[in-house]
């Protein structure tokens, strides 16, 4: 018996204007990524990917997003991210932080990131390193999410 062999690509999307990004959900990314992977790549590349392209993990507070799809056409996929410019019609900038063939190297790579980013909303709020926020009870939450994912 063979085994289904994936990619896990971990997304940052980052705002493309003062805005920022408004609260979205993982069927909205995943419906911007298909039609990214349909606009760039045509019927092919969405026949290629289209089976095995799903959005795992998504979250609307620090806009991170882990994406399975099959080993052999993920460069398809990883295109179409880097080409995606909006979502419902709201800018954005992605950034493929990391690209591993296990889902439990992709989850450590999410929960690191999620701490850089936190520690980034900490330095723009200025606040102290000890100060207690609502930010660790979302890391703790947020670590419990990814750790939860099954392939």
């Amino acid at each position: 018996m063979v085994r289904f062999k994936n990619r896990w690509l971990l997304l940052e999307l980052l705002s493309g204007n003062e805005h920022g990004i408004p609260e979205l959900s993982g069927k909205q990314v995943f419906d911007a990524l298909r039609q990214s992977v349909i606009t760039h790549f045509g019927d092919v590349g969405w026949g290629s990917v289209g089976a095995s392209m799903s959005v795992k993990y998504f979250s609307p507070t620090t806009n991170l997003c882990i994406i399975r799809v099959a080993r052999d056409p993920y460069r398809v996929a990883w295109g179409a991210t880097t080409l995606l410019t909006s979502i419902e019609g709201h800018p954005v900038i992605p950034n493929v932080v990391h690209v591993s063939g296990t889902i439990k190297h992709a989850q450590l790579a999410a929960i690191e990131h999620n701490r850089l980013i936190v520690a980034r909303f900490r330095a723009k709020a200025k606040t102290p390193a000890a100060y207690q926020d609502s930010y660790e009870q979302y890391l703790e939450k947020s670590t419990a999410e990814i750790d939860a994912l099954q392939d």
